[in-house]
């Protein structure tokens, strides 16, 4: 049995997913928590009957976390129940003007071949691509640590160099012509929090993982998924303290971390791992013993962040899907005012969840729980004021576009920004998915999982390796766990 402490800050995927493995390992871990309850950008809300995934929402690459599970001799059927969505979704690009993505690869074919000729075979043939993509991604190359450029340089990646350097949006309309199915195709990168025209064609391997393996729904949210973690880490001897945040990192020698001090006291451990904000987390430090400057994350592309919407109606839905895209406006002007400009967009892009439509525990018998997202600029200026005038565009915008009757439906409503991310989980300029996965941000050219200053300092999570999403801070958290292990020998 191993005696070192090992403390864990932030009850996140990769926080979680982490604990668990070291546990495992026979690590004494706890973990601290600055809310009041688990789970980081994926907490829950819960008001008059409805319940609201705070963070995410949508459930793809299933594989991972089945073999996250697998990993401790379990399976997701112990923990949580999963239906597939069919529709996956639906995309709206103007006045019930829609199409829906099956659950059924040659029913989406047929949708491609519906709206451009010859486009069910070239989606085809762009799958196969993007499946081969996956299968040298998700199976190999994401468990990398990011040490050194040889973990992804193989026989397997030398012949897809091209595919770093040419753009998803080339690659797309290279094959598709119709401005929707361009559209359709480019919507997956936005989970890796950049632009199709600024993101490598490799990552299509997402749209394998859309229209191959499919959209699910763990039923009672995703909050399911973190209850599921919690009880398999409590069950390996994971200790998980809420209400409890870490204010100052302490060290000895200006080499070592000895532990940290929070609201509740002192905790001392023989190696610390971060899953909070990795900015914030080096912020605790004194600066020599800090690695990256304030110009190091200036200069950084982030992911958006996003103004959010929890929203109890007073009747079901009949002209929406349970996630409903609406595309009736020009995604480059929008991405503009994200990534350039840095402002609020006059008519933005965005997603609603509607998951009471699949799931019956989710609302009040009759009502219906919906999530709208709006991406926005990191940083941006929030206020009551702003977070209403969208609401009240949103709101006209689905009614209009839907016809489907809603401002006098409305429940109630609360809302989630810049300010809210920032003061919950010290998000870095209030950013919501961490750093954009552009080629400058790949894999050795993240921030990395050990820190170069401490050594016994570790990170994980959205701002290291490999990168936004729930399936990659999962899969971060059993790098770390790997890299804690060979640095630290019993």
């Amino acid at each position: 049995m191993n005696s070192k402490k090992i403390v864990v800050i932030g009850s996140g995927f990769s926080s979680l997913s982490a604990a668990c493995y070291l546990a495992k390992q026979g690590y004494k871990v706890t973990v601290l928590e600055k809310n009041n309850t688990i789970g980081g950008r994926a907490r829950q809300l819960k008001k008059e009957g409805f319940t609201f995934d705070i963070g995410p929402t949508f459930y793809w690459m299933p594989d991972v976390f089945e073999r996250f599970f697998n990993d401790f001799n379990k399976t997701t059927s112990d923990f949580y129940t999963l239906n597939k969505l069919n529709p996956a979704y639906q995309i709206y690009f103007g006045k019930k003007d829609s199409i829906s993505i099956s659950e059924n690869f040659n029913a989406i074919k047929q949708t491609f071949e519906n709206l451009e000729k010859g486009s069910g075979k070239k989606l085809e043939l762009f799958i196969n691509k993007a499946e081969e993509n996956y299968n040298i991604a998700i199976k190999d190359l994401v468990y990398k640590p990011g040490e050194n450029l040889f973990e992804i340089i193989n026989l397997k990646t030398v012949f897809k160099l091209h595919e770093f350097i040419l753009t998803i949006s080339k690659q797309v309309s290279k094959s598709f012509k119709n401005k929707k199915l361009r559209k359709t195709l480019e919507f997956p990168v936005l989970f890796l929090g950049a632009k199709p025209n600024n993101t490598p064609s490799f990552y299509n391997f997402m749209n394998y993982a859309d229209f191959k393996l499919g959209t699910w729904h763990p039923k009672g949210g995703m909050y399911q998924v973190i209850e599921g973690i919690v009880k398999l880490a409590k069950s390996l001897g994971v200790d998980i303290r809420t209400n409890c945040e870490v204010k100052k990192i302490i060290t000895k020698n200006d080499n070592t971390v000895t532990g940290v001090n929070t609201n509740s006291g002192y905790f001392d451990c023989d190696i610390l791992l971060s899953g909070a904000d990795y900015h914030h987390t080096e912020t605790l430090l004194p600066s020599r013993l800090r690695q990256y400057t304030k110009n190091y994350w200036n200069n950084k592309t982030f992911a958006p962040s996003a103004l959010l919407f929890y929203v109890g109606i007073n009747k079901k839905l009949n002209n929406v899907s349970h996630h409903t895209l609406f595309f009736d406006t020009d995604f480059e002007t929008h991405a503009k005012t994200i990534y350039d400009t840095k402002e609020w967009t006059e008519k933005p892009l965005f997603y609603a969840s509607f998951p009471s439509i699949s799931d019956d525990t989710i609302a009040p018998k009759n009502k219906e729980a919906g999530i709208f997202l709006i991406p926005i600029a990191p940083d941006i200026k929030d206020t009551p004021e702003i977070r209403a005038t969208y609401f009240n565009q949103l709101l006209d915008r689905i009614e209009n576009i839907t016809e489907e009757p809603l401002k006098e439906h409305i429940l109630f409503h609360e809302s989630y920004c810049v300010n809210d991310f920032k003061q919950d989980y010290n998000s870095y300029k209030g950013n919501a998915y961490g750093l954009a996965n552009t080629l400058m941000q790949t894999h050795i050219l993240r921030p990395k999982l050990k820190s170069k200053k401490l050594n016994n300092l570790y990170f994980c999570g959205q701002l290291t390796v490999p990168g936004p999403g729930v399936p990659p801070s999962l899969i971060s958290g059993k790098i770390v766990s790997n890299l804690i292990s060979k640095h630290h020998v019993q």
